[in-house]
C-alpha cells in the first residue's frame, strides 16, 4: 500500500487530494500505468507526463525511480518562480 498525493490541477481533475493505493508496480512509471487503467479521469490527468513532477518520500525523482521502500508518492505541476 502506498500513499499518493495530488496537488494543484491534478487534485482538481481527480477530485481527490490523496489516496491509499495497493500497487504491484516496481517503479513510478508502472504506478502511473496502473493509475491510468483505473479510470478515465486518471488516464486524462496523466496523459502528458511532461506537465507533471514527481516526488517519492518528499524527494524529486524521475519516472523510472524504483518504489522499493517508498511509502509516499506525490504528483504536482512544475513550479515557476517570479
Amino acid at each position: 500500500m502506498i500513499k499518493i498525493l495530488y496537488f494543484s490541477w491534478l487534485r482538481e481533475n481527480l477530485d481527490i487530494s490523496e489516496e491509499q493505493f495497493d500497487t504491484e508496480a516496481s517503479n513510478i512509471k508502472e504506478l502511473i500505468d496502473e493509475l491510468r487503467s483505473k479510470d478515465e479521469k486518471y488516464k486524462l490527468t496523466f496523459d502528458d507526463l511532461a506537465l507533471i513532477k514527481i516526488a517519492a518520500d518528499q524527494k524529486l525523482v524521475d519516472i523510472d525511480y524504483p518504489l522499493t521502500n517508498v511509502s509516499e508518492v506525490a504528483f504536482f505541476p512544475p513550479m515557476t518562480g517570479g
